[in-house]
């Protein structure tokens, strides 16, 4: 029996899920095979169509040719089983965008839809999102949205992604609070659509991941969800001054529930110059990772560092990424930090006594270790229960006994279980 009717013996579904893999050009093709596949690939239960590999997008590739979107129109409506996953990657001309819509309508009917992504360029037309009632997972990136005028929600949506969507603060409020199953939600560059800022409420029962960027769009985000155990907090550069810091304050604050938190060198930043809140604590956070500029460590910023640790009695889990890659100009100014920390050490700083196990510290040079050697002696001295103190980095020579020799003068610890390791890890 030859390879091909080997294939063809195989059961259908099988055979459709091999198909389901190929490019969708090749899976039509396989009708041309013989009778018994010729129509296999209408039972295709999802379409991926574009430049998928690139998470940007190609934004320099010209828009597709209208016959194009008409071809898929055809390949859609000649399916017949459920479409369940559709993913469209590609640039629109504006006068494309009522074919891309008709596609979209196609969808609906064709569905159940469980997974879409799109992306486009937004600021070449708009797509009115259909209702998909069945749908699981949607990813939007660089699209312009309006929602219809019945629109009720996606009741079984439970992941969420928006990157570079431009959309109005209504419609945004209503896509994500009538969707009451969420369970992840990623959202990075807003962009308005009209002249009404972003003030977000997100009011989500069931949400367990939270990733947010906050940009110039944005003047408040505030987080209602009881469910919530990861966080994850950017902010662009132009969000780190002053004119941000109560927009940074609140959307850190209203996730308190949080188990793990991220924040990056941004929302630091612009957290110092905020009036931080005595006697804020996180509950249940265990683990927080920062990312730090190791050239731009000032007062300000030591004391925003000292109010996490200290509205963190639970935490067992401290990573820190430094920002260093041009280690040529870094400073020593990181030792302010240890002198802010000895005078405060005794100021509420219950983790160090209870519960700080783990504290790694990574950078991308050895030769950066000096600017966080003050941190590193005051956490080896003062964190009773640590276990394990872990400087990693990424490029430049072998361990310098010099650097070796820095690292265990700093080992006078608070804890007989405390472990100094210094490792080379490759990217």
């Amino acid at each position: 029996m030859g390879e091909a009717d080997r294939i063809s013996s195989l059961p259908a579904d099988v055979i459709v899920s091999i198909l389901s893999r190929l490019p969708l050009k090749d899976a039509v093709r396989t009708s041309a095979l013989a009778r018994s596949w010729r129509h296999l690939w209408t039972f295709l239960p999802g379409l991926r169509l574009g430049w998928l590999g690139d998470p940007l997008g190609d934004t320099s590739a010209r828009p597709v040719a209208s016959s194009w979107i008409e071809r898929i129109h055809h390949v859609v409506s000649s399916l017949r089983g459920p479409l369940l996953h559709f993913a469209l990657a590609h640039r629109f001309s504006s006068d494309q965008f009522a074919l891309l819509q008709r596609l979209l309508d196609l969808l609906l009917q064709k569905g159940p839809v469980e997974k879409l992504r799109l992306s486009s360029l937004f600021e070449r037309g708009v797509i009115h999102l259909p209702s998909f009632h069945s749908l699981k997972e949607l990813q939007l990136h660089r699209c312009r949205i309006v929602l219809p005028a019945d629109f009720r929600g996606f009741d079984r949506l439970s992941s969420l992604t928006l990157r570079s969507v431009q959309i109005s603060n209504d419609h945004l409020h209503l896509l994500i609070n009538l969707s009451n199953n969420l369970t992840t939600f990623k959202a990075t560059n807003f962009v308005a659509l009209g002249d009404q800022p972003f003030s977000i409420k997100l009011n989500l029962p069931l949400l367990r991941y939270l990733e947010f960027e906050l940009d110039k769009f944005v003047e408040r985000v505030e987080v209602s969800a009881p469910c919530l155990e990861q966080a994850t907090i950017r902010s662009y550069a132009y969000c780190r001054s002053k004119e941000f810091a109560l927009v940074n304050l609140v959307l850190v604050t209203s996730v308190v529930m949080v188990s793990s938190l991220y924040l990056d060198h941004d929302v630091l930043k612009s957290l110092s110059f905020a009036a931080l809140p005595s006697n804020f604590t996180f509950s249940r956070l265990t683990c927080l990772e920062l990312f730090l500029n190791a050239r731009t460590t000032d007062k300000r910023k030591c004391d925003t560092f000292i109010w996490l640790l200290q509205s963190m009695p639970l935490l067992k889990v401290l990573n820190i990424e430094l920002n260093d890659y041009d280690y040529s100009i870094v400073t020593d100014s990181v030792d302010i930090l240890m002198r802010e920390l000895l005078l405060k050490k005794h100021n509420g700083i219950s983790c160090l006594d209870k519960t700080l196990k783990c504290v790694r510290i990574s950078m991308a040079s050895l030769n950066s270790v000096m600017t966080v050697i003050a941190l590193v002696k005051f956490l080896l001295q003062n964190a009773r229960v640590l276990e394990l103190m872990k400087v990693a980095y990424w490029t430049g020579p072998e361990v310098d006994p010099s650097m070796l020799e820095v690292l265990q003068n700093a080992k006078v610890t608070a804890s007989s279980k405390a472990k100094v390791v210094i490792t080379r890890e490759w990217m």
